[in-house]
């Protein structure tokens, strides 16, 4: 008998499973369900556009920086299916990749509808049906009395604002991706799962009315943002955009404080370090030595290479300073007051702004319902959960779709173990 597999989401994770499902099940029936008008969706948008499919991982100091929530699973995980076996995959299909000096690999198109294109092309030919306009409004497991009446399956599924018919499958992969609100993932309620509260976790901040956003599109490749209150900090560029600040370091501290500005209601004081890693003596050795050589020059005129000029004056201003002054008449006291401004100024948080058109939340589908080796659920034999709708998530640079290439294949290779044959 044809065993019959449903994969409810049509974003990375599911597909690539779909695609890895039918390599090593080819007789298997495997559907993705995908509520929106087109799969893949969130994956063309990626990186830009250009799709920032994975991560060398080569600047990853821990799986915890990069993961701040499910490292442990994430850990277990990519021994199974790593960054480099993506690479492989990805090459292996057709897809020339290149990595970054940051270390994000992208194809070398620079074109995520490459991706897209590969994923869809593979899925068409090795089978997958492909059911779009299917929103899932009830996933029922069925009890071993009932299966008889049911196709000898174990799973109903419905769905909600179509006249699609109810649909029963004998594995279920659910692979939603994040919601944004836990009503998202009403269509488990029937399961009686744990669910962690979805919030958002990957986003730029707002500084209205601060005269920091008159200076927007400066970039800061190295700085160290953080939460006053918190030993949270993020390192890296820093984008000042109209609306406040962005870029790798603010959306990576977001992924870190996600929870805690969820519950301030995102007001809350930013701290940055304008020089990245380096403390307060060291900069105050900079400052006092840049004083000596440049007496007689105005304070505006000499500054660090890595600021532009516009932001130079903004921190003098910060630090109460006439940037007509001459470098001899700064005194003790007013370098102390720029470098202390220099390495802990200070912004008040007052909202939030999305990312670019991704959207990644963290909370979902809690950990301790599913086998951290299988991605099968404990309670619900048959039925698996892969990607973001788990409460997994990560930071800006790759690694939020390499945990979707990761649980695909290792949820695929689960269910092959155990319902197929390789």
């Amino acid at each position: 008998m044809t065993t019959r597999i449903a994969i409810i989401g049509g974003g990375a994770a599911g597909c690539f499973a779909a695609i890895c499902l039918k390599e090593r099940m080819p007789e298997a029936c495997v559907t993705v369900y995908e509520s929106g008008n087109k799969l893949l969706a969130k994956v063309a948008v990626t990186g830009g556009g250009r799709c920032n499919l994975t991560n060398s991982f080569r600047d990853v100091r821990s799986i915890e920086a990069v993961y701040p929530r499910g490292s442990r699973l994430m850990k277990r995980l990519l021994r199974e299916f790593s960054n480099v076996d993506a690479f492989r995959w990805f090459e292996s299909n057709g897809v020339r990749l290149v990595t970054q000096d940051d270390q994000c690999v992208f194809p070398v198109s620079q074109d995520a509808m490459e991706i897209v294109g590969t994923l869809t092309r593979l899925m068409h030919h090795r089978g997958v049906k492909i059911k779009t306009r299917h929103r899932v409004s009830k996933i029922e497991h069925i009890s071993e009395n009932e299966i008889n009446n049911n196709d000898g399956c174990r799973f109903s599924i419905s769905f909600s604002g179509s006249n699609a018919p109810e649909e029963h499958a004998d594995i279920v992969l659910v692979t939603t991706g994040g919601s944004p609100k836990t009503s998202g993932l009403d269509f488990l309620r029937g399961l009686n799962l744990d669910i962690v509260q979805p919030v958002p976790s990957l986003f730029s901040v707002c500084l209205p009315k601060n005269n920091v956003t008159k200076l927007m599109g400066t970039v800061v490749n190295d700085v160290t943002a953080g939460l006053t209150g918190t030993k949270l900090r993020a390192t890296g560029p820093l984008l000042i955009t109209h609306w406040g600040m962005s870029g790798p370091a603010i959306l990576r501290l977001s992924s870190y404080a996600a929870r805690i500005l969820h519950d301030a209601e995102y007001k809350a004081e930013l701290w940055i370090n304008w020089f990245g890693d380096m403390n307060e003596p060291e900069v105050a050795d900079m400052i006092n030595e840049m004083a000596a050589e440049n007496k007689q020059k105005q304070i505006s005129n000499i500054y660090p290479a890595h600021l532009n000029s516009r932001l130079w004056e903004h921190l003098l201003t910060q630090s109460g300073l006439k940037p007509e002054m001459r470098w001899a008449e700064l005194g003790s006291k007013g370098r102390n007051r720029l470098v202390a401004t220099l390495t802990n100024d200070r912004y008040r948080i007052d909202g939030k702004n999305k990312f670019k058109e991704e959207f990644v939340t963290c909370g979902g589908v809690a950990l301790g319902n599913i086998s951290a080796k299988t991605l099968e659920c404990k309670s619900h034999e048959g039925l698996y959960f892969a990607g973001e709708v788990l409460d997994v998530d990560a930071v800006t640079g790759g690694f939020n779709l390499q945990a979707a290439w990761t649980m695909g294949y290792v949820a695929a290779k689960s269910v092959a173990e155990k319902y197929g044959t390789l």
